[in-house]
């Protein structure tokens, strides 16, 4: 009982302090610590906070206690003491988790410069704007302006106050249900992009039945994945349920997904009307579509950002049995580590485009010779691709502050490092869903603008519903990216270190049972024979 009080009282060890004889370090971060095999490596600036179950502070014994007798007040009575949690002991010396490198520098200069770009150019179409429509009145240009931001800023921005609406159900529905969740999401979005599309038909205009029968096809196609993967749902629904476990252990943790959302919001508000703008200049189809692009990439950049705020504080918990101060872990998002959310902004979306090609390529490789050559074609492509850019890097470049390229290739190197990892990450569904929900929240924004636009201003019904749609999956995906990122910390932390006993045993066994056969793996164009192998 006295080892326990002395623990209890002991200050906590701050992360980061200087060894005798070495040079000063920077300002240190108070943590709470679980590995008593390692001592803890620096951490600039974690702050302490409420100790939680089972995590125990150990560190060197307090002075001895003041005695009522001396004069002290008596103390008030102690809990309980925390039992240590162990984790399995790592060769050599752990990564620093104190890297002060900003980096993909050049990548962090060319989107400042974009940002910078795009911020003057929508603010000179605003400014254009409002200037014709105060100063010339009654000229066409004013006239079509003012029809513009009655009958079709007015939808889109309702779609986009839905959006929200939808991003933070979604993310709390998984947080809350994860286990019914997943075959809901698959299944309503089959359901929901199907209606809407018959919806669109129904409106029997020439565009607006060509995004009608693009959106049943998709449907279609999400429905045949649906019962493609249903072998995969009860494990994807597991992951989703304990990767969300420690989010109830970091208050405000989700506040960094609601800043990027109200940034998000105003950007696109602010976006809009320069759309409206960019239509009286010369050219307007070009600037609207490099304002398009422009859009995209800030919306990720900002999904990523939420992705490595949470993805640092939740490794952190894994590897080293941190509670790291979510504030500070923003900040070194929005400053280290915003090069590499730049880069991988841009690398990831097309990564996650070819990955679906090649599984779709690889359906039909054994149907015809010149499917079979593209099919190899775009796996070879895919497999280099893979080596050095995935969407599983911004848990290291979160954790260890490594570049994108550096971050993707460690990552998956500790895929392939544990036996049968690789294939059951590449199987995994998890990412689709997250996917999945960006388009159905699309789908119902296009319902609602759509219906909109078509009761007001027929002649604007297919350009606010597909600006519905764009605008609905971006702000869904930034909402998303606290589960997301919570399943890539689970997957990768548990590569890293699968002996800790803050895992589960649902890796394991998934891992176990493939090996098995009793649960084979959903076949992929990386790993089409994983039965085989596992069995092998």
């Amino acid at each position: 009982m006295g080892a326990a009080e002395n623990t209890e009282r002991a200050p906590p060890r701050q992360e980061g302090a200087p060894d005798r004889g070495a040079a000063p370090a920077p300002a240190a971060e108070k943590v709470v610590v679980v590995d008593q095999a390692q001592p803890p490596p620096p951490v600039a600036r974690l702050q302490a906070q409420r100790p939680l179950a089972p995590l125990q502070v150990t560190t060197q014994a307090p002075p001895p206690p003041m005695t009522v007798a001396s004069g002290a007040v008596e103390p008030p009575p102690q809990m309980a003491a925390y039992q240590p949690v162990p984790l399995a002991p790592q060769q050599g010396p752990l990564p620093s988790l104190n890297s002060r490198k900003y980096t993909n520098g050049i990548t962090l200069c060319l989107f400042l410069l974009h940002l910078a770009a795009a911020g003057f150019a929508m603010g000179f179409f605003v400014f254009k704007t409002i200037q014709e429509i105060s100063q010339h009145p009654r000229s066409h240009n004013a006239q079509r302006e003012r029809s513009l931001l009655r009958d079709w800023l007015l939808p889109v921005e309702g779609a986009v106050a839905l959006s929200i609406v939808l991003a933070f159900a979604w993310q709390k529905a998984v947080r809350k249900w994860p286990l019914a969740m997943v075959p809901v999401i698959l299944w309503s979005c089959f359901g929901v992009t199907m209606g809407v599309g018959a919806l669109l038909m129904c409106f029997s205009m020439l565009a607006t039945v060509g995004l009608g029968i693009a959106m049943v096809v998709f449907s279609i196609g999400t429905g045949l994945y649906s019962c493609w993967v249903t072998r995969r749902v009860k494990f994807a629904s597991k992951v989703f349920e304990r990767a969300v476990k420690p989010v109830d252990k970091f208050r405000g943790l989700n506040g960094p997904a609601y800043l990027m959302v109200a940034a998000g919001f105003a950007w696109i508000s602010v976006w809009c009307v320069a759309v409206i703008g960019a239509l009286n200049f010369r050219f307007p189809g070009l600037t609207i579509l490099a304002l398009v692009l422009s859009l995209a990439w800030t919306a990720e950049v900002m999904r990523n950002v939420a992705n490595l705020t949470a993805s640092r504080v939740i490794a952190l918990y894994y590897l080293r049995g941190m509670q790291s101060s979510v504030q500070f872990c923003f900040q070194r998002a929005l400053s280290y580590n915003l090069g590499s959310a730049c880069l991988g902004s841009l690398f990831v979306p097309t990564i996650e485009a070819l990955r679906i090609l090649a599984r779709g390529l690889n359906l039909l490789e054994g149907e015809d010779e010149f499917m079979f050559s593209c099919a190899h074609c775009c796996l070879h492509v895919m497999n280099g691709i893979f080596s050095f850019g995935n969407s599983w890097a911004f848990v290291h470049i979160a954790a260890y502050g490594r570049g994108f390229v550096q971050a993707s290739r460690s990552t998956w190197g500790q895929f392939e490092a544990l036996p049968g990892m690789a294939a059951l990450v590449d199987s995994d569904i998890t990412s689709s869903v997250c996917f999945l929900t960006g388009v159905t929240s699309g789908a119902l924004c296009v319902a609602l603008a759509g219906s909109w636009a078509f009761a007001t201003h027929r002649h604007y019904t297919a350009t606010v519903s597909l600006l519905a749609f764009f605008v609905g999956y971006l702000m869904t995906r930034i909402g998303m990216a606290l589960p997301q990122a919570c399943v890539g910390c689970y997957y990768v932390c548990y590569a890293e270190n699968p002996g800790s006993c803050l895992f589960d045993d649902t890796i394991p066994k998934q891992l176990g049972e493939v090996r098995e056969g009793r649960d084979p793996l959903v076949p992929t164009p990386r790993f089409p024979h994983q039965r085989a192998t596992a069995t092998a």
